[in-house]
C-alpha cells in the first residue's frame, strides 16, 4: 500500500523541526569548546541572511536566527573574512587577541572546529542510547529464515537454518548488518561464509540488483540476494550495555554512507542517488506523518549525515579546515595567504556545484521534468 505524499506545511515545518535542533546542536559543540578555550564569540547564528530574531547575552555574544535556515555558524573573535583563515589579526587589540580563534595553538583549532560534527554524532547516540534503553535493542540471528527459490542464494546451495559467519572477510553479529552489507552492493561479488550444523562452507555469488518502492511511492535500487532473516526480537539491555549499543549503531549507519558515498565517487552507484536540502524535507515530512518515534529516528540519521558531511575534506566545510591544521601542524606554520584563498575559492566552487546537481536531481525525483515535457508535448 502506498502512502500519500504529506502536505506542504508538514513537509516544511518537519524539516524546519529537524533541521533546526541539528545546526544548533552542531554550532554549539564549536561555541562551547571555543569557550573551553578561552575563545570569545561575537555572533552565534542558526540560519544566514537578514536577522529575523536574537538577542545580546551579558558576554556580548549576538544569539540570532537568519531567514535562511540552510546552515548556520559562530563567528569567533578574531574571524574577519568567510574563509575563517584569520587575516588581519594585526589589527586587533591585545585584548582581542587573547580572545582570539586564530591566536590559539593550532591543536585547540582543531578540536574547536571538530567539536561541531562530533556533537552530532553524541546527539545520535544519544537518541539511540535512549530507544536501546526505554524499547530494547532491535536484534536478529544471523539465522537464515527463508530462501527465495529463484534468486542467487538458492543458486549458491544455501538453506533456511544455514548461520551466515561473514561478508567478503568481515564478521557478522546479526540479520541487520548482512541487510546493510548486501543493500549497499547490487550488482557485486560478495563472498559468504556460513555455518551449516558443525560445517563451515562458503559460496560467492552475484548480489541483484532490485527496484524497490517505499511506503509513499519513491524508488531506490538495493541489492538482493534472495534470504529472509528469522524473528526479529527487542533484546533488554543492561544499563552498562546501553552506550555501547548505541555507539556501534551510529558507527555502523557512519560506515554505511561512507560506503554509499564511494561507491557515487567510484561510479558504482548512479549520481541521480545523490540528493540535497528539498529531498531532505520531503523525507523529513513523510517520517513525521508516520509518528513521533519515527522521526526522532530520522533526525538521529540526519544528525549522522550531517556530522559525518562536514568532515569531508572539502575546503569551507569542517573537515577542510581540519585538514589545513592538519598540514599546518606538519609544516609547523600555516599555507600562505594566496594558497588559503584559491582553496576557499575551489571549496565555494564545489559546494555551490554540489547544491545546484542536487536540487536538480531532488526536482526529478519529484518528477518535474515529465510533467514539463507532458506540457510542452
Amino acid at each position: 500500500m502506498i502512502l500519500d505524499q504529506p502536505p506542504l506545511w508538514l513537509i516544511l515545518v518537519a524539516f524546519l523541526a529537524a533541521l533546526g535542533p541539528l545546526i544548533f546542536i552542531h554550532e554549539f559543540g564549536h561555541y562551547i569548546v571555543g569557550r573551553w578555550f578561552g575563545v570569545g564569540a561575537e555572533t552565534f547564528s542558526i540560519g544566514f541572511g537578514r536577522e529575523v530574531a536574537g538577542w545580546t547575552d551579558r558576554r556580548g555574544t549576538r544569539w540570532k536566527v537568519g531567514w535562511m535556515p540552510m546552515g548556520g555558524y559562530v563567528r569567533f573573535t578574531g574571524d574577519m573574512d568567510p574563509a575563517s583563515m584569520g587575516k588581519g589579526l594585526d589589527k586587533l587589540t591585545p585584548e582581542q587577541r587573547a580572545r582570539s580563534f586564530h591566536a590559539k595553538p593550532v591543536w585547540q583549532r582543531f578540536l574547536i572546529v571538530l567539536a561541531g560534527p562530533a556533537a552530532n554524532f553524541l546527539l545520535a547516540i544519544a537518541v539511540f542510547a535512549a530507544f536501546f534503553a526505554a524499547f530494547g535493542a532491535p536484534r536478529t540471528a544471523p539465522i537464515v529464515g527463508a530462501v527465495e527459490p529463484t534468486m542467487v542464494a538458492a543458486e549458491a546451495g544455501l538453506r533456511a537454518g544455514d548461520r551466515i559467519l561473514g561478508l567478503n572477510g568481515e564478521e557478522v553479529d546479526d540479520f541487520e548488518e548482512i541487510g546493510r552489507y548486501i543493500n549497499l552492493r547490487p550488482d557485486e561479488r560478495i563472498e559468504l561464509s556460513y555455518q551449516r550444523g558443525r560445517e563451515v562452507r562458503s559460496a560467492t555469488l552475484r548480489v541483484e540488483a532490485v527496484e524497490l518502492a517505499d511506503r509513499f511511492g519513491g524508488r531506490s535500487r538495493i541489492g538482493r540476494i534472495g534470504i529472509a532473516g528469522t524473528q526479529p526480537q527487542l533484546v533488554q539491555l543492561t544499563p552498562f550495555q546501553v552506550l555501547p549499543a548505541a555507539v556501534k549503531h551510529t558507527a555502523e549507519t557512519t560506515r554505511a554512507m561512507a560506503t554509499g558515498l564511494w561507491q557515487l565517487v567510484t561510479g558504482r552507484r548512479p549520481v541521480s542517488e545523490l540528493h540535497g536540502p528539498m529531498k531532505m524535507a520531503q523525507i523529513a515530512g513523510q517520517f513525521a506523518s508516520l509518528g513521533f518515534f519515527e522521526f526522532v529516528q530520522l533526525v538521529a540519521l540526519f544528525s549522522i549525515n550531517l556530522g559525518f558531511i562536514n568532515l569531508l575534506p572539502v575546503p569551507m566545510l569542517d573537515g577542510g579546515h581540519l585538514a589545513l591544521y592538519t598540514v599546518e601542524a606538519v609544516r609547523r606554520r600555516p599555507l600562505g595567504e594566496r594558497a588559503q584563498d584559491w582553496v576557499f575559492r575551489g571549496g565555494l566552487a564545489a559546494l555551490v556545484t554540489l547544491f545546484l546537481f542536487t536540487t536538480l536531481n531532488d526536482l526529478h525525483s519529484f518528477g518535474l521534468w515529465e510533467s514539463i515535457g507532458r506540457l510542452m508535448g
